[in-house]
């Protein structure tokens, strides 16, 4: 197996064993990155300077450790290379958001993330492209250019993390970081065959991300099975003092809880799984149904009992979504005035330089959202439109905390289609939310999800299976996957770029 294509666990092994080295992972990955990105588009930045010096410290750093018989000692993650999404900072790299307003932004400090990936030896490889300040689910609405799904290259890799999601899918980077406000994390991650984890809300510091909405954004891992998310989620997690959000919750080591899943035929035994009746209805692509009520079918199989649930306030969470979101969205940009930070445009007054900042900085969703938000916080209609959207919202989180009393985890598809054609939606902003029906319901709760793939559409596109549970229960969560994943094999079918590429 060429050494890019290796899981987090497997690199880690071969670099205990003395098989590889960082170094030699590190320039399998940006070889491939340097074949592959100019037609694929995941990353905004590269740092490959950076990544080999890095690289070479965590190669000294073992060898340091071996000969003082501390190698067990390791974080698994030291020399493994990594993506991070352009929207979390990283001190002395490029950081823009995806938007033309940060054009240039050098951050002065490390998120919070971005600091222990560093400190348990990880290699940054670059900052992949989003939708301009996370907001969209296509990843179209990047200031720079539009990222390409692996899969298909006309298609578009889901969003607004659709950088990170096609870098894993195209083993551009072992596993990348993006961000899940309304399902950026799970849908790009159903759209283009790769696992994909949004914590609960609090679980994972949000100190040094970029807001969009902060109710309800959330920094989750992208990998290419279910025990590399493990063991990214175990790196980032935990209490931050420097994120008010920040639950002070003990974080397990969520790789080493997977050993102790179920063994033989039936590791789900007495696992009780909720299958929302809502969450299958018109609109729903027939192919993803299919793979989604197959997967449930697979969980069953292994010791599973599957029952129907309801969750009746679910057609209520695009709009009060598309209420919150924007509001705070419009309340967090406010900062972006051209005069601390970004582009700046000269004008002959203060109000006119924030007038052309921003009109030339956003772009033409970021203003969409911002001029809704606004609009929901003004006089005279805060308490009909945005105060209205938390109280429905309080309903929405009440349906899953029923539902997960009755259940121990919710499955559902993450996404209703598969990757649609770029410029498909383009047009019509209300489809392009719709893409996000079946994950954002997850933010307003504050709970935790997961998208692991379970099939293919009849055009070859993968299709994903969402695993829903409670607060702070990713444990649960990811032994439930880590059972489907361990019984399928869709998790190890790759894009076959090369043949791509020739066409």
């Amino acid at each position: 197996m060429t050494l890019h294509a290796l899981t987090i666990h497997e690199a880690a092994a071969r670099l205990q064993s003395g098989e590889i080295t960082a170094t030699e992972l590190t320039q399998s990955v940006l070889d491939r990155i340097f074949t592959l990105d100019n037609a694929i588009k995941a990353y905004l930045a590269l740092t490959p300077e950076l990544a080999l010096e890095q690289a070479a410290r965590a190669d000294r750093a073992r060898s340091d450790a071996r000969r003082a018989g501390a190698e067990a000692a390791l974080s698994p993650l030291l020399g493994i290379p990594l993506a991070i999404k352009d929207v979390i900072t990283v001190e002395g790299v490029p950081c823009t958001a995806g938007s033309r307003i940060l054009e240039g932004y050098i951050p002065p400090y490390d998120s919070t993330v971005s600091a222990r990936l560093a400190r348990a030896g990880a290699v940054l490889l670059g900052k992949t492209n989003t939708d301009e300040f996370a907001m969209g689910s296509s990843t179209e609405n990047s200031a720079y250019f539009t990222t390409r799904n692996p899969w298909d290259l006309s298609r578009v890799p889901g969003g607004s993390s659709g950088g990170s999601a096609a870098a894993v899918a195209a083993d551009m980077c072992l596993a990348a970081l993006g961000s899940d406000t309304g399902g950026s994390v799970r849908q790009p991650a159903s759209l283009c065959g790769v696992v994909g984890l949004k914590p609960t809300y609090g679980r994972v510091s949000r100190y040094g991300l970029i807001a969009y909405a902060s109710s309800l954004d959330q920094i989750g891992p992208f990998a290419k099975d279910v025990t590399d998310a493990a063991l990214l989620l175990s790196a980032i997690a935990g209490h931050d003092p420097l994120d008010s959000t920040s639950v002070d919750v003990p974080a397990p080591h969520y790789a080493a809880a997977l050993a102790q899943t179920g063994a033989g035929s039936r590791p789900l035994a007495g696992l009780r799984v909720g299958v929302p009746r809502e969450y299958f209805v018109a609109g729903i692509e027939p192919d993803v149904e299919q793979a989604v009520r197959a997967a449930i079918a697979k969980l069953v199989d292994l010791g599973a009992e599957a029952r129907e649930i309801s969750l009746p306030h679910t057609e209520l969470a695009l709009p009060v979504y598309y209420l919150i979101a924007p509001a705070e969205a419009s309340a967090n940009l406010a900062r972006f005035d051209g005069i601390r930070y970004g582009l700046s445009v000269d004008a002959a007054s203060l109000w006119d330089t924030y007038r052309q900042t921003r009109g030339q900085g956003f772009g033409a969703e970021v203003k969409r959202r911002v001029m809704l938000g606004a609009y929901a916080l003004s006089a005279g209609y805060y308490d009909a439109y945005y105060l209205k959207a938390q109280q429905v919202r309080t309903l929405i989180k009440a349906d899953f905390d029923a539902a997960l009393r009755d259940v121990d985890v919710i499955a559902c598809p993450t996404s209703p289609v598969t990757a649609f054609k770029i410029g498909e939606r383009a047009a019509d902003p209300l489809s392009m939310y719709l893409a996000d029906i079946f994950t954002l319901s997850l933010n307003l709760a504050g709970i935790c999800g997961l998208s692991v793939p379970c099939g293919f559409d009849r055009q070859g596109l993968p299709v994903g299976l969402q695993l829903i549970a409670g607060a702070f229960e990713e444990e649960r969560l990811l032994s439930a996957a880590y059972a489907y994943e361990q019984a399928t094999d869709w998790h190890t079918r790759k894009p076959d770029l090369e043949l791509t590429l020739e066409d």
